[in-house]
């Protein structure tokens, strides 16, 4: 067996990369195409190193010249090629001559399959780290009809190209060998992808399952498994509950984020979104069909009560989805974070939505002490020039008096700091707020569900509380999130 190299994820007995081709290669059954783009053909190459790669490999191609490239699988709108789309399109066409050129007649128990990638590695000035998407097209019955499907995107932490083209060949042969051997475990499948891979030299930040074998996968599920398995820092998924590239849905683009529980969405979180939401889009410098929403939800939020409720995470999902919000789980704790990992994919404006607690939270320093520069170095990141805060009020609840920007107090040492921020427009007031809702709190509503008590349905958006009532979210019930699909 190969030495596996230390990460969290290495077993023993995990087989080596050259028995997995072998496992495959022997299999008289497998029988597929592998077409690569952008790196070499390193998955391939494993492949035929291995030996009996006849009776594995149908065609193995790379048709690295653009011009090739359109030819034989079209041109894409954007006229970019390391996509989904591309990929998509990859495997659509290479299947399509599979099965128009291996006659099924004389080939009944051939399990098709294509392999698939188009992939940029690092640049010569090392400024584009390198990243790229890959997916396998396959079936596990000669006589399925409808083909299954993964599909994920990679980042390369790596800074050779080399490096990250072995690398690329590695997670190519544990999808392939994961797809047929381990289709019916996606989570442990999930993890294999890093078998012989250190976890710090590649990032997978999106994935889907789809087909007949995963019909049981929630892929949102699957979302959070990289966040709990540090395979990514953030997640997306949208209203179909498909998951997202954040850097596909984030560039270019003006951003407004609502960071809250949700658990479950109230009245007074769409009242926090409807509000901030027109505001922000009648700024000069925001076009409303270039603005996304996003409702995010940190993974110590998920882990409040302990370890992580998938099924709780999922009722909120389910809520979330419902109201047609795209939906980011992330890792970052604190807000600058949150708005670093934002200002990686676009410069345009952005938009926090935040209660008066959260932003007496965001100004006290026992966030920032494990940084060198302290609350200067996340203020630096976090109020950056086109960033705003807009401010949902609060009542307090011994006086009953309304708490907005104006009569907060922080910490005596941050009121200089804080005064410099608010006097330079980086805290907007939300001034037409519903008073009505602003005694609704989710913990309340959330007591009144589990307790069986009346009246929480009033203090919920219309339809909510008949979702909530006919799926019997956050009601005791079997975790049946949290059980592998077998």
């Amino acid at each position: 067996m190969a030495t596996v190299q230390k990460n969290e994820f290495a077993f023993e007995n995990v087989p080596s990369v050259k028995a997995k081709t072998l496992r495959i290669n022997l299999n008289p059954d497998i029988y597929g195409t592998f077409a690569e783009i952008g790196a070499g053909q390193e998955t391939a190459r494993h492949f035929f190193r291995a030996g009996g790669a006849s009776g594995t490999i149908a065609k193995a191609m790379s048709a690295y010249d653009k011009a090739f490239s359109d030819a034989i699988y079209g041109v894409e709108e954007d006229n970019r090629y390391v996509t989904q789309s591309r990929l998509k399109k990859m495997l659509s066409h290479e299947m399509r001559l599979m099965e128009e050129r291996i006659p099924r007649a004389e080939h009944p128990d051939r399990l098709f399959f294509a392999y698939a990638n188009t992939v940029a590695t690092i640049d010569f000035t090392k400024r584009y780290k390198g990243h790229g998407w890959m997916g396998i097209r396959f079936q596990l019955d000669p006589k399925q009809k409808e083909f299954d499907e993964i599909i994920l995107h990679v980042r390369f932490r790596q800074n050779e190209a080399r490096l990250q083209q072995e690398t690329l060949g590695i997670i190519g042969v544990n999808l392939i060998y994961g797809a047929f051997f381990k289709y019916h475990k996606p989570r442990k499948l999930l993890k294999y992808l890093y078998d012989h891979i250190d976890k710090d030299t590649l990032e997978i930040d999106m994935i889907n399952f789809s087909g007949p074998s995963f019909s049981e996968v929630d892929n949102r599920l699957m979302s959070l498994q990289l966040i709990k398995n540090g395979m990514t820092d953030a997640v997306m998924f949208g209203s179909d509950g498909n998951n997202l590239l954040p850097a596909a849905v984030l560039y270019k683009k003006n951003i407004m984020a609502l960071r809250g529980s949700f658990r479950p969405v109230t009245k007074v979180n769409m009242d926090m979104f409807k509000k901030s939401y027109d505001i922000f889009i009648r700024e000069q410098t925001v076009k409303e069909e270039n603005t996304i929403v996003i409702f995010e939800i940190t993974l110590s939020n998920l882990k409040a009560s302990g370890e992580i409720d998938e099924q709780d995470f999922m009722d909120r999902a389910e809520l979330l989805c419902s109201l047609g919000h795209m939906v980011m789980i992330s890792n970052f704790q604190e807000y600058f974070k949150l708005v670093e990992y934002f200002n990686n994919y676009t410069k345009e404006r952005m938009g926090l939505t935040m209660g008066v607690s959260n932003l007496i939270d965001v100004f006290d320093e026992k966030y920032y002490r494990h940084l060198s520069g302290g609350i200067l170095e996340a203020f630096g990141k976090l109020f950056f020039k086109n960033l705003i805060v807009y401010l949902y009020p609060m009542r307090d609840p011994e006086t009953g008096r309304i708490l907005t920007s104006n009569n907060i107090k922080v910490h005596p040492r941050m009121k200089e700091l804080y005064k410099f921020f608010k006097y330079n427009g980086k805290v907007m007031d939300i001034i037409d707020y519903d008073p009505e809702v602003l005694d609704i709190y989710s913990r309340d509503v959330l007591k009144k569900i589990t307790n069986h008590q009346e009246g929480w349905e009033e203090m919920l958006p219309d339809g909510v509380a008949n979702t909530i009532k006919e799926n019997h979210l956050f009601l005791p019930k079997k975790n049946t999130a949290t059980q592998e699909v077998e």
